[in-house]
């Protein structure tokens, strides 16, 4: 298999999952994450293990093809700058995963991950490193991490919104 086709199926799978359910939950009647989701509990930098588990999760949460694309937007450093990305890769799959390694707090507001994509369960993508920002209250997946992923599947060249996204 060729590594642009590899590289494809590895991050647009998540990115479709992501995007599908972004339009689902934005045709919803409600777009508001639950207080259960992990994107809606709070953290504070200060506390280095809840840090790290709210990292885990939503990191794992933003590549898992199950979550709504609408949610996944709220997990990704400047979301809305790449919500048409992830809406138009919605349909690619859902059963596409993270398995986040270790989370290394770096500062109060970032920290790098470590990661393995999974499609059904079998690593596709291993030993990556990612970063994670502290943003609008939560953690989320810096938007520099999904401009790799992005750049991967166009074969080293990132799409112009990761020149312009910051």
């Amino acid at each position: 298999m060729r590594p642009r086709h590899l590289a494809g199926r590895i991050f647009l799978a998540p990115a479709a999952g992501l995007a599908l359910a972004l339009a689902i939950t934005a045709c919803s009647s409600s777009s508001t994450p639950s207080t259960n989701s992990p994107s809606a509990s709070a953290a504070s930098p200060g506390s280095s293990s809840g840090n790290a588990a709210q990292i885990k999760a939503n990191w794992e949460a933003f590549f898992s093809g199950k979550t709504p694309a609408a949610q996944k937007i709220t997990l990704l450093q400047n979301g809305r700058v790449f919500a048409s990305i992830i809406k138009s890769q919605a349909s690619l799959g859902t059963t596409t995963t993270a398995q986040v390694t270790s989370v290394t707090l770096t500062s109060a507001k970032s920290a790098t991950v470590k990661y393995n994509i999974l499609q059904s369960g079998a690593a596709v993508l291993s030993g990556q490193s990612g970063v994670a920002v502290f943003q609008g209250g939560s953690w989320k997946v810096g938007d520099s991490s999904f401009c790799s992923l992005l750049a991967l599947e166009g074969g080293g060249k990132a799409p112009s919104v990761c020149s312009s996204a910051g």
